[in-house]
């Protein structure tokens, strides 16, 4: 397995993850809007996406996006990891670990404070990985949303 930063030229691997993973979150199949949506993101340098590729670099195998941020208090950036998908023929291959591990030596290479990322209650999978690789509940603060 390949990991690698992608880029505009790897759109047509990316593009059916995201819409998989889209749908996994119960949304319409929008590959046109999706390859939009990320090749905006790209090309305007608004994120950072790994990819996940077979050796050979021919089939993804799934993607994680990071978008940046700043802690004011600690004046230091952070990175929010926003996407975290692997097909689920490549499930338990150690791709989920391989991306999350990227991104940490994203964190570590960008001196940032550290990654942020928030999972249903009900993922109990994703929990377990993300515990493993050393991330913590926050117990201390209660996160809030306002939809407009």
């Amino acid at each position: 397995m390949d990991i690698i930063k992608a880029g505009i030229a790897d759109l047509d691997l990316i593009v059916p993850l995201f819409d998989a993973y889209r749908q996994f979150y119960k949304q319409d199949v929008e590959p046109e809007k999706v390859r939009a949506f990320l090749h905006t993101r790209i090309q305007r340098e608004e994120s950072v996406i790994f990819l996940a590729l077979m050796e050979g670099g021919r089939e993804a195998m799934g993607f994680t996006q990071l978008y940046p941020s700043f802690s004011s208090v600690s004046m230091q950036r952070l990175w929010i990891l926003n996407d975290l998908f692997v097909d689920p023929k490549h499930r338990k291959k150690g791709v989920a670990t391989s991306l999350m591990n990227t991104a940490r030596q994203l964190a570590e290479d960008t001196r940032s404070k550290g990654l942020m990322l928030e999972t249903g209650k009900d993922n109990s999978h994703a929990q377990a990985l993300y515990e493993k690789l050393g991330y913590k509940k926050e117990e201390d603060y209660f996160v809030y949303n306002l939809k407009v």
